[in-house]
């Protein structure tokens, strides 16, 4: 934790000649505010001015006034940066959005998660995730004529060495810096691709943590010579990259409320009930999880990834699975959601997840059977089993139908992020895709 005189000093200290005041707008996109260091202490008083449309994303609306207030437990110094004592080094801060006259923003993304926080700390539960994020690297950047080269040709858990083994372990001195921890690292399935671990936190610092890996993982592998990616789906023969979300519920005392040893599963009622919340609600919150055109190539794939409402323990096909407990069981019972990737705005789907297992709790929904056997080879005939959305047009309107998500987010962040993905999936329609023109330019 940081407070005032202790940042202002290590502004001194450490030659810090610039603040970046970091907010996100809709669609998960880190936005800059760059101020002299000499400015902060005013805007630690009053806040910075921002044209406040910025937070809509493509839905943007006329510009209104809108303020930046820190959020001084994120202050952190960027570690990346390339030290220049002509220019000296740059800070963040994470922002929350005021409206001139003092109240939140309904438009800011981290405030929703904010709002859905603190109604469950009322009921005495703390939410907290630990996020699997999965990435490639490629040796091409964008708009290079030539295919994409994945950096290397390893498989799942080999050992990586040259250029992605450095980008890694830069990742995780970086992130440690920054008080954000990575457990571990290593290489995924697909030629190129990685993953990284990170260490379990409250939902709104988690999240924070989610967009600061993100930025690490790019900036790095640019220095580097390498281009990182967390596009769901960029190859098309190649595994998708996911971001599994490992969720567990605390009460005051710090007690795991999802722990049951006597349960087959080592789930408690509480925790079935919240499993069962967000089974009963994953294809309304699914385009809040998976929120690109391309996010559904990688959820209609298989692979590991998702493709029916289901929950299980060892199926690993499965939309959520519960780990078994392990002995001795230190951190008790943990519900992983298989269907966010990494691109999603974390601060929207931790807000909806938390939502969605709630009112499971609330309305003490009973959990449908596990799903054990191997869900790829079922058809929808031998178990009539639902499944996810098949595209991005399908997510938008089970969302739009969806009283709990609108409830959740507010009504301004509702219509604008349907807005916005709305003009992303007409923008998508009439492109010829590559595919069309092999299959049929010089057959019709």
């Amino acid at each position: 934790m940081f407070d005032v005189d202790t940042i202002l000093a290590r502004l001194r200290e450490e030659d810090i000649r610039s603040v970046d005041m970091q907010f996100t707008d809709v669609a998960g996109m880190i936005k800059t505010v760059s101020l002299d260091a000499e400015q902060l202490p005013d805007a630690l008083d009053t806040g910075v001015w921002f044209d406040g449309s910025a937070v809509e994303g493509s839905a943007r609306v006329a510009e209104s006034d809108m303020y930046l207030r820190p959020d001084l437990s994120t202050f952190a110094v960027l570690p990346w940066e390339v030290q220049r004592p002509e220019v000296g080094r740059t800070a963040r801060l994470i922002c929350d959005v005021y409206t001139p006259n003092g109240q939140p923003f309904a438009g800011d993304p981290r405030g929703a998660l904010r709002r859905a926080l603190g109604h469950a700390t009322r009921r005495g539960i703390h939410y907290r995730v630990a996020p699997e994020l999965e990435f490639y690297l490629f040796r091409k950047p964008p708009g290079d004529k030539q295919a994409l080269r994945p950096d290397d040709q390893s498989g799942y858990f080999d050992a990586s060495d040259g250029v992605s083994r450095v980008i890694r372990k830069r990742v995780s001195d970086a992130l440690r810096t920054m008080n954000i921890t990575v457990v571990a690292s290593h290489h995924e399935v697909g030629s190129g691709q990685h993953e990284l671990d990170l260490a379990p936190q409250d939902a709104l610092h988690m999240a924070d943590a989610i967009v600061t890996a993100r930025m690490a993982v790019r900036t790095i592998a640019h220095q580097e010579g390498r281009f990182a990616t967390f596009m769901p789906k960029p190859l098309t023969n190649s595994p998708g990259s996911g971001m599994h979300l490992h969720q567990q519920l605390y009460d005051n005392e710090g007690h795991n409320r999802f722990t049951d040893t006597s349960d087959d599963y080592g789930l408690s009622a509480e925790a079935k009930a919240f499993l069962a919340g967000q089974l009963k609600h994953a294809r309304a919150i699914c385009a809040l999880l998976a929120p690109l055109v391309n996010s559904y190539k990688r959820l209609m794939a298989g692979l590991e990834a998702p493709i029916y409402v289901t929950w299980a323990q060892l199926n690993r096909g499965a939309l959520l699975r519960v780990p078994r407990l392990t002995e001795p069981a230190q951190s008790g019972t943990q519900i992983e959601m298989r269907c966010p990737d990494p691109s999603c705005n974390p601060y929207l789907a931790f807000t909806m997840l938390l939502h969605a297992g709630l009112d499971g709790i609330d309305h003490q929904l009973p959990l449908p059977p596990a799903a054990e056997e191997e869900l790829y080879e079922l058809t929808q005939r031998r178990r009539h089993l639902i499944t996810l959305p098949t595209s991005l047009h399908e997510a938008l309107d089970e969302l739009e139908a969806s009283d709990l998500a609108r409830n959740a987010l507010g009504l301004h962040l509702f219509e604008r992020f349907l807005e916005a993905k709305r003009i992303e999936w007409a923008n998508y329609l009439p492109v010829v895709s590559p595919w069309e023109l092999d299959r049929y330019l010089s057959t019709y």
